[in-house]
């Protein structure tokens, strides 16, 4: 005897779609403003020679499910019938307890269906052999364009490799961007000169730069906000920050580390995964000594902890920026610099009063944000990315390195009242060393009136940026579909 009857499906399945009764129900879940992946996506599903499917991956409220919907409203506004459109979250507890055969069986006994149907798989990672589901689909069901989400990357991507090759693509959702973040609050944007490349700037005047940074000037309040609040859609919108907060403290992480991870992963100890996260935000954008972490987490092995972080990466919750050379023989070795996904939740969980008033953990909120920002901007390229530190001197570090096969860009966060750096900084004797191949440096500043070419002689000029316009541009450049070309 089966655990749910396929009556209780039905009644899930309508209550999910009630544009199978009424199409303008949609208008209420989708939002005007639209992601990258949303036309990526929507690109995948209706190509009309190579078809593919579209897996979309982020951490719980980056706007996955959004996306969906969006996609959803714009099939039934282009003609496509309701009926035709399936949309089912495997995060239900009843739909936990039946696979994807049975939803599209019983989906499809419910209605005389022709043509092409839209499916929609969200949270697909809870459904046993998933990948197995939508290898059969996509192989034995040409009139199926299919759609599924899941909040752990790793997991999905391996499935894409094992089963998914040919069959789908997966397109991972970070939170937004400090440019997407002023587009959902339909602010009003800076006039920019068009396809504006930051790498280009080092070519302008100091007077055109000025020009430049003083178009930022109505967001400043805005980008305090945006570190504080973060790239989460519904957040953003709230017009209660401290409530916000609280809600991304209880629905972002309680939720993953507390069911999420210990379902996926199999973890043991779930107090020592909490332990290891309020660790890591306390440490965030430090080197990270598995053996230190180690001894001050109550002498728990190595592996377990090694074991841990991997469930915390692959759940989205940190990026792991490991160490590159840059033209030395003498860079540190094996130790990764942890960054939380995003500034905000660090915020969360740390409950740090007036953090914008306090310089470190501001500058450490900074650092966090142009990270996320540039494994955005570079996602889907061979770009390898990480960090630089000579290994004799400790004081000696490149924040951020981005490396491809023609460019080499270091990037500093200097984010205080002042920046200066000596010449002695790594940065500076980087872009002296012609080994080092470096092929353009940024000295993300905190004022909007610290910006142009860094004074010291170097072969490649230091330019020094706000952070304010560093992220905006790279946000919009990503937006206009530039991604990886800074």
């Amino acid at each position: 005897m089966a655990i749910v009857s396929d009556e209780q499906v039905v009644k899930v399945l309508r209550q999910y779609n009630p544009w199978w009764r009424n199409p303008s129900t949609i208008k209420e879940e989708s939002k005007p403003q639209k992601r990258l992946a949303y036309y990526e996506a929507l690109k995948m599903i209706k190509h009309k020679t190579l078809r593919r499917f579209a897996v979309l991956s982020g951490a719980r409220r980056v706007g996955k499910t959004t996306i969906m919907y969006q996609m959803i409203d714009t099939l039934i506004d282009e003609g496509i019938s309701p009926k035709n459109i399936l949309y089912v979250s495997f995060d239900n507890p009843i739909v936990k307890l039946v696979n994807v055969e049975a939803v599209l069986a019983i989906y499809e006994m419910l209605y005389p269906i022709e043509g092409v149907r839209y499916i929609f798989l969200d949270e697909i990672q809870y459904t046993d052999n998933w990948e197995l589901w939508m290898k059969v689909i996509y192989d034995s069901r040409k009139d199926i364009r299919l759609t599924a989400t899941g909040s752990a990357s790793p997991i999905l991507e391996k499935g894409a490799t094992d089963s998914g090759t040919g069959r789908w693509s997966v397109l991972k959702i970070p939170t937004m961007s400090f440019y997407e973040y002023c587009r959902l609050l339909q602010l009003e944007e800076p006039i920019l000169p068009d396809q504006l490349r930051l790498t280009s700037l080092v070519a302008m005047s100091n007077a055109q730069l000025g020009d430049l940074m003083d178009r930022f000037v109505p967001l400043e309040g805005h980008f305090n906000r945006y570190l504080t609040i973060g790239g989460f859609p519904e957040l953003v919108l709230s017009d209660d920050d401290v409530y916000a907060q609280r809600m991304l403290r209880e629905d972002v992480v309680d939720k993953v580390i507390k069911r999420d991870v210990l379902t996926l992963f199999k973890i043991r100890s779930p107090l020592l995964l909490e332990k290891l996260f309020l660790y890591l935000c306390m440490n965030s954008t430090e080197i990270f000594s598995i053996t230190t972490a180690s001894k001050e987490l109550e002498n728990i092995s190595v592996a377990t902890i090694d074991g841990y972080i991997e469930a915390l990466e692959m759940s989205n919750l940190i990026y792991l920026a490991k160490p590159m050379d840059v033209g030395s023989k003498g860079a540190l070795k094996g130790k990764p610099k942890i960054f939380i996904a995003d500034a905000a939740i660090r915020n969360a969980v740390l409950m740090i009063d007036d953090v914008l008033s306090d310089e470190k953990e501001l500058a450490a909120m900074v650092e966090t944000t142009v990270y996320k920002h540039i494994v955005s901007f570079y996602q889907g390229s061979t770009a390898q990315l990480g960090y630089f530190r000579k290994a004799k001197d400790n004081q000696k570090e490149v924040d951020v390195v981005i490396e491809l096969p023609r460019e080499k860009i270091l990037c500093e966060v200097k984010y205080r009242n002042n920046s200066h750096i000596p010449s002695s900084d790594a940065i500076v004797e980087l872009c002296r060393d012609e080994k080092s191949k470096v092929t353009n440096a940024f000295l993300i500043t905190k004022q909007l009136d610290d910006f142009g070419i860094a004074k010291h002689e170097t072969k490649v000029p230091i330019l020094r940026i706000p952070a304010i316009a560093f992220l905006y541009l790279l946000g919009k450049a990503e937006a206009d579909g530039q991604n990886g070309k800074m």
